[in-house]
Parts: structure tokens; sequence; C-alpha cells
């Protein structure tokens, strides 16, 4: 039985990778190394390009294959897709909602506790032997504190939930006001960071939030708060947060995600106010097990003709 061809972006973990070269014809751009003579070869008979939420799909790429039809994405960010090219082709986007939203919201609640906390520089004073040799400065807590969530969606809300449990007052900002929760809205980024003591980003990326954290959202956040970002790093307006760090302009920040990822600003390193992480937030075995069977689902039904199990719609 003939195997239909699927052009994948970058590689996948090998046994989702394994999985999908069972049912179809797999070129990899990432691993080709002459990537337009991949193309050129391929592009014309590929009807489904599987990629991820950082890899996405250009339209230069999306120009390249003229028989595209539908783009499936492991992720649920799909900020990295032309998704106003894709519209203009009539190519269906899918991405993985819903099965990562708990990891996320889990990673949140953690950034939150490790930058009040200390808690990854009071490990390194106990690894390093300095217990009882230097003074260890007084964390601040984060029970009871105010909480401002930046995009009330399907993370924002996990967030919340667990955030309800740590005795923490909830406000937030979207582009609409929410009529089913009663936590206290506000009007924009800045209203909101002017009532918290942590503020979380878990808005959606797109050109409107480009660097849209900026200047005035650190100068209302004041120098006792923190900033979480579990989001996309182009929310924040990277710079001037650096800026803002090194001189205690806000009180620390958590973030699992960055600008240039993974080549990101080397003065983060020397910021002793800063929790770093590898944008690993859905990274558990569970999550990426589950966000593997929903591209293969939707790939399965989109070849046999059937509903796709999820296809992304912008708000």
């Amino acid at each position: 039985m003939h195997k239909a061809d699927l052009l994948v972006v970058v590689r996948y973990p090998e046994r989702d990778m394994t999985e999908l070269e069972r049912h179809y014809t797999l070129h990899v751009l990432s691993d080709s190394p002459d990537r337009d003579a991949l193309l050129a070869e391929v592009g014309p008979r590929i009807r489904a390009l599987a990629t991820n939420g950082e890899a996405g799909a250009s339209a230069e790429l999306i120009d390249a294959l003229p028989a595209l039809e539908i783009i499936v994405s492991y992720g649920v960010g799909v900020d990295a897709i032309d998704l106003a090219h894709a519209a203009r082709r009539g190519i269906r986007v899918t991405n993985t909602p819903d099965v990562l939203t708990g990891d996320v919201a889990d990673m949140g609640m953690g950034l939150m506790l490790s930058i009040a906390r200390q808690i990854p520089a009071n490990d390194r004073v106990v690894r390093d032997g300095q217990w009882g040799k230097a003074a260890i400065p007084l964390a601040t807590r984060m029970f009871g504190k105010r909480l401002g969530i930046l995009g009330l969606g399907r993370v924002g809300r996990a967030l919340a939930r667990r955030a309800a449990a740590f005795d923490m007052s909830i406000a937030y900002h979207d582009r609409i006001r929410f009529s089913d929760v009663d936590y206290t809205y506000y009007d924009s980024a800045v209203s909101l960071a002017l009532e918290s003591d942590f503020l979380v980003i878990c808005a959606a990326a797109d050109r409107q939030s480009q660097a849209s954290v900026s200047r005035d959202v650190f100068d209302a956040l004041g120098p006792g708060g923190i900033l979480v970002n579990i989001a996309r790093g182009s929310i924040v307006d990277e710079p001037v947060l650096l800026e803002y760090l090194s001189t205690n302009g806000i009180r620390g920040a958590a973030l699992d995600v960055f600008w240039n990822e993974p080549s990101i600003d080397p003065r983060f390193f020397t910021l002793g106010n800063v929790v770093l992480q590898p944008h690993r937030s859905s990274a558990t075995v569970e999550t990426r097990g589950a966000m593997a069977q929903l591209v293969r689902e939707n790939l399965e039904a989109f070849f046999s003709g059937a509903p796709l199990v999820t296809e992304f719609l912008a708000r």
C-alpha cells in the first residue's frame, strides 16, 4: 500500500517519528543538507506538513508546497505559522490544545515558588558548601499575595485554580471580559500590573502582542513585583526587562520562554534575580505523548477524509 508523503519541518522525539514512519513516507527538512533541493523534489506532492510551535511554517515554506492542504503542529502556540498566508491558500491548521494545559499551569506555579522562595539560589548555597558560612537573604512568600494573569485562556484559568489553593487574590487582563469567572478584571496590562505582586503571562502571541509587556508594565509592577512568562518570549520587551532586572526596577523574573531561543541573551546568566528554564512547560512524558497522539489523529483524519480532531480557529 502506498504511503502518503509527509514533510516534517523538524524532528519530533524518535518514538513519535517511528510511529509516523509506520504510516507515512517522511521527508525531514531539518535533516536535509540542501533544503531547497528537498523542497524542489518533494514539494509538489506534499499535501500535509508537520511542524511544532517553535519551527512553525513561514509563507516561503508554504509557497514551496503548491499542493499543501493542512499544517499539523505539535504544540498549542501557532504564532510561528503564517496563519494569514495559510488562510489565503485555504490551508487548514491544527494544534494540540488542552492536553498540555495542566503541565503549563503547573510550571507557572513552580516558577512563582522558585523565584519567590529563591529555591535555585538556595540549592546552589547547599551544593557549594556555603550553608552556615554566609548570610542567606530572606525570601518573599507566595501565599496570600496578589496574582495578575495576563491572558485568561485555558492555561490562565488552570493557573488561577491552582493559585486559589495558595489563598492568592486573582485578577486578570484579556482582550475581552469573561462573564463566567469571578476574578477581578482590569482593562489593560498596566492597570493589572499596578495591582499585582506576581504577573504571569499566559497570553497567546501574535503581532499585536509582540513586545507589549514593556516599560509601562514594569513601572506599574514596581520594585516589589515578579514577572513570570510561560507563554511566548516575543510578548516581553526583553532588552527593557533586562534593564529593569539589572537595576532592581522589578524584584525578579522567572522565565520559560525567551527571544532567540535557544541562543538567549547572555546577560540573563549574570543576574541573581532570575530563574531560567529551557522552554519546558509542557515537557512531561504524559503530555508529549498526548500531543503526539493528537498530531497522528489529525493526520489520520485528514488523509481519510474524516473530521479533524482539533483545528485552530483564531479568536
